[in-house]
């Protein structure tokens, strides 16, 4: 059986709620459907607070047709494939769905099982995790319980929702080991894929000297391998040219992990995806590069950007308006420029409001020195941003 719909919204996130109900705004008769198997909707930028013991994680957390906009019919399913030669997508029910346009905005998926052991140990043995509702609270648990030895963090070789949020719940991890007294007797130790803290250059002043406060070790171009929890034990292996031959046993009295990330499976094995595996669009118009009527943004997508809730804040009009565009028969004049915001904590209080475009150009919000560490801009991502999140972004009004 197939059923026709006129614009078809793959995810029933922030990108997808978004965009849906900025449609909305333009054209109330627009026939929208989104397909989403969720039960609730989570605000996960307030998972590092969590994890730092200053937010409810009740908070973060509401029933997803709480958040459906209201003249947008919602499919409770997965999808499982694209036929976009057809026009179709094909549900886990084995039902097809036919639709005139398609917006592509599934999330990210955490590939847990890609560390050797992880899952295994996840919430127990000192091994912790921020990237998920269940086990943020249990990052907190390993923060308090924390009398010395070593702290790690890591941060994988993949791209990852919020590149800054691998880091913020450490430099929020060493301001409470002092706090407490047990900094002096802690080790902490940032064990990364990347190749760089950070990566924008004005930013990234700022960051190495709050590493250099807390006392950081710093190890850039590495993988998380392994994991034996009960032995307390990590397995990390060299990646680049440089390291890709050393192998590094590290002993932890608490880690914190940050897993691999991809397009979902059933992206990333489709014929809308590029060689990396994300749905393969303009990064300025948002439009699929071969499947005209195919556009997607959020953190699936190809956008070169860092996978943020901000940077969909800047992609969901320049889609809306594309999208209108295209179903006139228009030129697609709307231009997206990679803006994404990372707001870092670096401590109780403390945070650098982080917001640049696809040339790592800052693009600041504020008429202040955004680099500079600001109980002001802590108070917007505690307080002020996830009230806008519910009240304001997820409507479409901002």
């Amino acid at each position: 059986m197939s059923q026709n719909h006129q614009i078809l919204i793959i995810g029933g996130g922030n990108a997808g709620i978004s965009t849906a109900s900025k449609l909305l705004r333009k054209n109330k008769s627009l026939d929208i459907t989104i397909i989403e198997p969720s039960e609730h909707h989570y605000y996960q930028p307030a998972w590092t607070l969590v994890g730092a013991g200053v937010f409810d994680i009740n908070k973060t957390k509401r029933t997803e047709a709480s958040v459906m906009p209201k003249k947008v019919k919602w499919i409770k399913q997965k999808v499982v494939s694209f036929q976009p030669s057809t026009n179709e997508v094909t549900l886990d029910n084995n039902e097809t769905l036919k639709y005139e346009y398609l917006i592509v905005a599934p999330g990210i998926q955490l590939n847990w099982n890609e560390i050797k052991g992880l899952q295994e140990t996840l919430g127990k043995n000192g091994v912790c995790s921020n990237y998920s509702f269940e086990q943020a609270p249990y990052t907190w648990e390993c923060i308090k319980n924390l009398k010395g030895g070593k702290a790690l963090f890591t941060n994988p070789n993949t791209p990852v929702k919020c590149g800054g949020a691998p880091h913020k719940i450490m430099w929020l991890a060493a301001d409470y080991f002092k706090k407490q007294n047990v900094f002096d007797n802690t080790e902490i130790q940032y064990w990364s894929g990347g190749t760089r803290l950070f990566g924008v250059d004005k930013y990234e002043k700022t960051l190495y000297k709050v590493a250099e406060r807390d006392k950081v070790q710093l190890n850039f171009f590495t993988k998380l391998v392994e994991i034996d929890g009960p032995n307390k034990k990590a397995k990390f292996v060299g990646i680049g040219e440089q390291n890709k031959d050393k192998v590094y046993d590290v002993e932890f009295d608490m880690i914190h992990v940050t897993p691999p990330q991809s397009a979902p499976d059933f992206v990333r094995n489709s014929s809308i995806a590029n060689e990396a595996g994300w749905v393969d669009v303009d990064k300025h118009t948002l439009q699929h590069l071969k499947y005209k009527n195919i556009f997607s943004l959020g953190d699936a997508s190809s956008l070169p950007t860092s996978r943020t809730g901000a940077a969909i804040r800047k992609q969901a009009p320049v889609l809306v308006k594309n999208l209108l565009a295209v179903m006139e028969g228009k030129e697609l004049n709307e231009k997206y420029n990679g803006y994404t915001s990372c707001p870092v904590v670096t401590g109780y209080g403390k945070l650098v409001l982080c917001e640049f475009d696809y040339n790592n150009q800052p693009t600041e919000t504020f008429p202040i020195d955004q680099s500079k560490e600001r109980w002001s801009m802590y108070q917007l991502k505690k307080k002020v941003l996830p009230w806008l999140y519910w009240n304001k972004i997820l409507p479409g009004k901002m």
